[in-house]
């Protein structure tokens, strides 16, 4: 597959998540490709391997950061909503599958 159909597929499944705790509204943003990876679309940021691998040889992005892109330009993110109690847990869940 390559990546366009990849990033089609993506977003087409809803697999870009924006996590939303209240009521502080912070927001973590999330990618489920073969595993689950925090992305920062603002800050133009993966957590994959291919990104950081990537960007060291001059690659500008991801297929987890286009296909973020493209959820959000075509509004098809699914909104996960928690607690403001629930962060911590969340971090250090999102933190120990790095």
């Amino acid at each position: 597959m390559n990546n366009s159909d990849r990033i089609k597929s993506v977003v087409a499944e809803n697999r870009v998540k924006a996590h939303i705790f209240e009521p502080s509204m912070r927001v973590i943003w999330t990618v489920v490709g073969n595993s689950e990876h925090w992305i920062d679309p603002d800050g133009h940021y993966c957590s994959c391997a291919g990104y950081y691998f990537g960007t060291a040889s001059g690659k500008k992005s991801c297929y987890h950061l286009d296909s973020a892109m493209l959820a959000i330009k075509q509004d098809r993110i699914e909104i996960v909503r928690f607690s403001d109690d629930e962060f911590g847990d969340f971090i250090s869940g999102l933190i120990s599958e790095l």
